[in-house]
């Protein structure tokens, strides 16, 4: 496999890691399964958070024995000082080590998030301390806002940003470029447009043509993704021309107002699965598959039409996408 720096650290990882989210609604058994067959196909960093449930302590017990091998990355929605130390020490319970690799400040979406985090109580402070005691190697910061990164990336404080990067999202080229030459490693997240984009051979091969990326990070929660993807880092071949048009017709279609499926707009008040609504659109209006697609909508517990319009869903979305208007959209298409 293909390896390049994590930046100023000095780890050297696979172009192609582990993304932890998805191994969360897996058992213990398939989990620890998916674990050791990316470290078998030379898969060696892996990316969880203090919020994806039981993602960290499902790796925590699927690198036992293996540790050596690893490059762990985590991050916590911590802000302050003491939110951040406590989470740090969960974090190290959770994933059975004596130090973690990578600690990261967790989607940091406003510029008064990052000044708290940045403060003299903040969550910043936690992790430096962290560092000098040896419980942590590096620090990071995750953003689906460009602003934030563009800032800390002129500090010098952080060793890693994380950021959504794909053919269909592709406005942070240039903040990863400036990443690198600050010698600051770029983690990326999301790069399959949270599932919009369905040819993951593809998409991989994008990212991993962009020089300034040191690790895109696919979820993974099968094991057939586990060789797939480590194939593209193995053989790399860049797109063709047909190839490259494929995609920018994708974007073109999907344009910017699209659900990634982070799902940080849950839990509803109403308890509608409002990405699976929008998952159930795409299959619908994109896919051609109309018939399969409304079948499945109607099976639904919650509907998009269940929306009463409390708005706490946009206040979570780190896109701010008007979901409300979408929702409405999803009721016209599947009714």
């Amino acid at each position: 496999m293909e390896v390049r720096k994590l930046g100023r650290t000095d780890y050297n990882i696979g172009v192609v890691g582990f993304g932890g989210i998805p191994i969360q609604r897996l058992d213990e058994e398939e989990a620890v399964r998916l674990i050791d067959l990316a470290r078998k196909e030379g898969i060696n960093f892996i990316d969880t958070a203090r919020g994806y449930e039981a993602s960290e302590s499902l790796i925590g017990i699927g690198i036992r024995g293996t540790r050596e091998h690893w490059t762990i990355a985590t991050k916590s929605m911590a802000r302050d000082y003491e939110s951040m130390k406590k989470d740090i020490e969960i974090s190290l319970k959770n994933l059975c080590c004596e130090y973690i690799d990578l600690y990261q400040c967790h989607n940091v979406r406003t510029k008064d998030q990052y000044d708290q985090i940045m403060s003299a109580n903040g969550a910043y402070k936690a992790l430096d301390e962290a560092m000098k005691e040896g419980k942590i190697k590096a620090i990071g910061i995750t953003s689906h806002d460009i602003g934030i990164l563009e800032s800390a990336i002129e500090t010098d404080y952080f060793s890693t940003i994380q950021f959504p990067y794909n053919a269909v999202e592709r406005q942070a080229e240039d903040l990863f470029k400036k990443a690198k030459e600050r010698n600051i490693g770029v983690i990326v997240m999301k790069p399959l447009a949270g599932g919009a984009i369905t040819k993951g051979n593809l998409a991989l091969r994008f990212i991993l043509e962009n020089p300034n990326v040191s690790v895109v990070i696919p979820g993974i929660d099968r094991v057939e993704q586990v060789a797939e993807n480590a194939a593209v880092a193995k053989s790399f071949i860049p797109l063709n021309k047909d190839e490259r048009q494929e995609l920018e017709k994708l974007a073109k279609e999907l344009g910017s107002k699209f659900c990634r499926r982070c799902g940080y707009c849950l839990p509803c008040p109403q308890e509608i699965d409002i990405p699976t609504q929008f998952l159930m659109e795409g299959y619908y209006t994109r896919y051609d598959l109309k018939e399969w697609a409304a079948t499945r909508y109607s099976s639904l517990p919650k509907k998009a039409s269940d929306c009463i319009e409390c708005g706490k869903c946009e206040t979570r979305c780190p896109y701010d996408l008007p979901i409300r208007e979408m929702l409405k959209n999803v009721t016209k298409q599947l009714g």
